[in-house]
């Protein structure tokens, strides 16, 4: 599936770390900063869950709510939660059904080995469940300073 900004964000139902089952479809109303990543617990993944737990607080204000989506269990990403004190939910994708339907998983190459898996890719959602922002492969340092920029401009506008 082709995803372009302006078309409705796939719905989808995964469960977070305390295996509470989350809705995209419940979240209507609200800003939704999705944010796909390969890996619990990895350098690249933890700075840039670091990154939006610095940030939580300023997007609730804001009415966003911000998800993480990841391959890896329920249990695996309790104690991801917990040793990093993440305030935002969590999702275990772990069939990897919700990010092929974000585009976000295929081929990857690492030292020169090709693998299948998640891209770190980050999607905004608008209140309406429509695609306001698509960030695709994405650094997890200087990412999420566009998406807070982003947010800004587009719930003014």
């Amino acid at each position: 599936m082709f995803l372009e900004v302006g078309s409705f964000a796939p719905l989808f139902t995964l469960p977070d770390a305390s295996g509470t089952l989350v809705s995209l479809e419940q979240l209507r109303g609200q800003w939704v900063i999705l944010y796909f990543y390969p890996r619990d617990n990895t350098p690249g993944c933890t700075k840039e869950a670091c990154g939006y737990r610095e940030v939580a607080a300023a997007l609730a204000q804001r009415n966003v709510t911000i998800l993480g989506i990841s391959p890896d269990s329920v249990a695996s990403h309790q104690k991801f939660q917990k040793k990093f004190d993440l305030p935002f939910r969590l999702l275990s994708d772990t069939d990897t059904a919700v990010a092929q339907a974000y585009g976000s998983y295929g081929s990857k190459t690492f030292m020169g080995k090709e693998y299948l898996g998640v891209y770190r890719d980050t999607f905004l959602i608008d209140p309406e469940g429509k695609l306001a922002a698509i960030y695709r492969r994405v650094k997890p340092d200087a990412h999420i300073a566009q998406v807070l920029e982003d947010v800004a401009r587009l719930q003014q506008g």
